[in-house]
């Protein structure tokens, strides 16, 4: 059985720079020639109003994660005004899950309430977790939820809280947690 995996987490409240940090923290991780795979989710805008939010592949598809709610979704799950398009986030983040050989990093940004109306992305997510030796740094929100609760309590599990006033600090520190398993294999 492989070890398990070496989990960072960015714990957040909403509009503290998740999203800019992740992307900052890939591209060191590139600069340093590290493997990655994953995904990052933001804001689709238009008009200068936000309308929903994206999933984005770190090598570039990109989908609907969920939009304003209007009569052409359906029964898709809801999160406030939005509807969650679990069909289009499954086509980019299941491919990423699926296929993790070789890639010693994985970034999941975000493991939130949209993300987790798909009941197989929150099975394959808690399979890596549990059964995987990548090294991955996941989003997390600051509020409970029980899926999210269970993978904070995971052994190998280092929580970063970020915030308004650490988010320009906190960089370094991710990297140098993320790179030392790294120079092990």
């Amino acid at each position: 059985m492989p070890v398990s995996s070496i989990i960072s987490f960015f714990l957040f409240c909403l509009g503290v720079g998740k999203t800019t940090l992740t992307k900052k923290i890939c591209e060191r991780l590139r600069t340093n020639r590290i493997k990655i795979q994953g995904f990052y989710t933001e804001e689709k805008r238009e008009h200068g109003s936000r309308i929903g939010f994206d999933v984005v592949s770190l090598d570039g598809k990109r989908g609907p994660l969920a939009r304003i709610t209007s009569q052409q979704c359906g029964n898709f799950p809801k999160v406030g005004k939005y509807a969650v398009d679990i069909q289009a986030f499954e086509s980019i983040a299941l491919p990423i899950l699926n296929n993790l050989q070789g890639s010693p990093v994985l970034i999941l940004d975000e493991i939130g309430k949209m993300e987790l109306y798909s009941n197989k992305f929150k099975q394959k997510v808690s399979e890596i977790f549990r059964n995987s030796e990548t090294v991955i740094l996941a989003t997390i929100p600051s509020r409970p939820m029980p899926v999210v609760d269970s993978l904070r309590k995971l052994p190998s599990a280092k929580i970063f809280t970020l915030s308004v006033q650490n988010r320009d600090d906190l960089e370094d520190e991710v990297m140098t947690h993320l790179m030392a398993p790294l120079a092990t294999t």
